[in-house]
């Protein structure tokens, strides 16, 4: 793998610089964000099966795993025969990443919102990033950074809560044309976890990816697959008539 130097600057190196805005809550929740995934009905049988979906064939393909999270995502492009380095911002859930993959993959800590300075250009086939996104305020350098370290021609996918559902059902109090800061309590891991994140309309997510010079190809709204509806009936018929997830696939050609 194309990794520069000794790997990426740690978040935190510089006491300058603004910490990233759910890094505290993050390496708080690591561990029980990692023991209810595998399972948790809008992970595992609504954003992953979606965004997997999108993908092109990963076997023999060098993956790039932006915010990989405790490693569940790298761990099936593994298994499907990728080559795959994953970064995040955490240092907990690098260690759990390490853990699960046991070094089939390399894992960087390292910010979604800094220069990706550590990894060559042109050096990957796909980047994918799973829900990682609405904690990155700016888009439009972070998409620049997946456009460089592409080559051509490659693929970009990525996960992000819904415009539609973000505004209308969770933070209507705002402006739907501005990319805000709110919050949410997250009730699936065990205990409320009160979360920081960025919402934006849709022209938020489309600008900045093809400002960088992306051409999209795909936009999923996706609806949950039948093992939700075991798991939870009620956000199972709500998911079937309203998304609250939007999925993209974009090409650099």
């Amino acid at each position: 793998m194309e990794l520069k130097g000794s790997d990426a600057r740690s978040p935190g190196d510089d006491p300058m610089e603004e910490q990233p805005i759910a890094l505290a809550v993050w390496e708080q929740m690591a561990e029980l964000y990692a023991a209810r995934v595998e399972t948790k009905p809008h992970n595992a049988f609504y954003e992953r099966p979606a965004t997997r979906s999108l993908l092109p064939p990963v076997a023999g393909k060098r993956v790039l795993d932006a915010a990989c999270g405790p490693g569940f995502l790298a761990e099936w492009l593994l298994d499907g025969g990728a080559e795959v380095v994953g970064f995040d911002v955490s240092s907990r859930m690098v260690e759990l990443a390490e853990g699960r993959l046991q070094g089939r993959a390399r894992i960087v800590l390292a910010d979604l919102g800094r220069p990706l300075d550590f990894l060559e250009a042109d050096s990957f086939d796909l980047v994918v990033s799973s829900l990682a996104l609405d904690y990155v305020e700016n888009w439009e350098p972070v998409f620049k950074e997946f456009f460089r370290v592409l080559h051509r021609p490659g693929h970009f996918v990525f996960s992000a809560g819904h415009p539609s559902d973000e505004f209308y059902d969770h933070h209507d109090s705002g402006n739907y044309f501005d990319v805000e800061q709110v919050e949410i309590v997250r009730r699936g891991f065990g205990t409320p976890i009160t979360v920081p994140y960025y919402r934006r309309p849709l022209s938020g997510m489309l600008d900045p990816l093809l400002g960088a010079g992306f051409t999209l190809q795909r936009v999923l709204e996706p609806r949950p697959v039948e093992e939700f509806k075991e798991l939870d009936p009620n956000d199972y018929r709500k998911l079937m008539k309203q998304p609250g997830f939007i999925c993209f696939r974009a090409a650099k050609l």
